[in-house]
């Protein structure tokens, strides 16, 4: 029942409508343009008080039927950067900008599933559950739609993210991920009439990070120490450093054991040769998004399966080691997974869509939201 020719033609319709991040009011007013015309209650809440967007998030509500569970259908609305002056071309299937550079796969191409999926439905009359349809912003910068999402205005609790590449994989899983700051204080002297009585904060903080692990610890835990600053000018001795970086797994204890060894390996270092009466070392962390696990057998899983094997399609599970409004939807009690709409090397200027992919994904959707499980 998917028209693929609609489908293709309506994700060149976003495309052309520029929305970075913050900025996404013009798309999600054409969105309400759309949605309305085909009998949906569309409505913002107030996250742009805290997004600082010139947007809230967009929810639209389209009716089904009363006696099933509501169903969250979600994808974001800006982009990783501006597209404007983008021109998308087809060619074999793929749509790619003329010139290298976005042309807003992720996430317009999930936009423009879930539009045909709602012209489809009212197209057929084909019975389904009421679907909440959610359009958030900021996804990019921080999850930041997701986080300050009115959650009281959502019914649904299970649904799916439209935000990955490959329809015939479905992820189950994404890591917990922490972003910390430790600051190394030694004392400032000048470097050549007197360094005796300096204490060179670099110097500490290369011999704390000596000690320590990096890169990719085991098949699911990643420590990154990726900013470092300090020093003020090469006669001083460097007084201050701040060393930024994260933790991710999927294993919660595994982040807590490398928080415990960073804060004993720059507590070490810094309690034996710190400065005289001033706090050597400090650090803070903060979690930058959680993990989620959705089980196999679960209802929303299982649809899938189902109308995988309706249409002949053999389903992959995986797990994603990013974060995605689906970590922040399954923290809130929505349980989400993440499925792909065909958007290939997103975030490059080498990004590309294969129409194939989406078109599979809209029909893989149509058929797992008319069966009941």
């Amino acid at each position: 029942m998917i028209d693929p020719e609609r489908l293709k033609l309506e994700f060149l319709n976003l495309a052309a409508i520029n929305s970075p991040s913050t900025r996404e009011r013009d798309l999600a007013q054409y969105l309400v343009s759309v949605f309305e015309a085909l009998g949906g209650e569309c409505f913002f809440d107030h996250s742009a008080v805290y997004s600082r967007s010139e947007s809230g998030n967009l929810i639209v509500r389209l009716p089904g039927r009363e006696d099933l569970e509501p169903v969250l259908l979600c994808a974001h609305l800006d982009t990783v950067e501006p597209t404007e002056g983008a021109r998308p071309v087809e060619e074999a299937g793929i749509i790619r900008n003329e010139r290298k550079g976005l042309i807003g796969a992720d996430d317009k191409s999930g936009i423009a599933v879930i539009i045909e999926l709602a012209r489809t439905f009212r197209e057929t009359g084909a019975e389904h559950p009421p679907l909440d349809l959610l359009f958030t912003t900021c996804e990019e910068i921080g999850l930041l739609g997701a986080r300050y999402l009115d959650y009281k205005l959502i019914r649904a609790r299970e649904g799916y993210v439209l935000d990955s590449e490959d329809p015939r994989e479905v992820i189950l899983r994404a890591p917990e991920a922490i972003k910390f700051t430790l600051t190394v204080t030694g004392r400032a002297a000048h470097a050549g009439l007197e360094p005796e009585k300096g204490i060179n904060a670099i110097k500490l903080c290369a011999e704390a990070l000596s000690t320590l692990p990096t890169g990719r610890i085991d098949e699911e835990t990643t420590l990154n120490f990726g900013v470092i600053r300090g020093g003020k000018a090469v006669n001083i001795v460097p007084e201050e450093v701040v060393v930024e970086g994260e933790i991710r797994s999927h294993d919660l204890k595994k982040i807590e054991a490398l928080w415990e060894k960073i804060e004993e390996a720059f507590g070490r270092v810094t309690s034996e040769k710190g400065a005289d009466g001033r706090p050597a070392f400090s650090a803070k962390r903060e979690e930058m998004f959680p993990h989620f696990r959705v089980p196999e057998d679960h209802r929303v899983v299982r649809r899938l399966v189902k109308a995988a094997e309706d249409l002949g399609i053999n389903l992959r599970f995986a797990r994603r080691e990013g974060g995605s409004d689906a970590n922040i939807f399954n923290r809130n009690g929505i349980t989400c997974v993440i499925l792909g709409t065909g958007m290939r090397r997103v975030h490059s200027p080498e990004e590309y869509l294969v129409v194939e992919d989406m078109v599979l994904c809209a029909r893989l959707l149509y058929r797992a939201l008319t069966l009941e499980v």
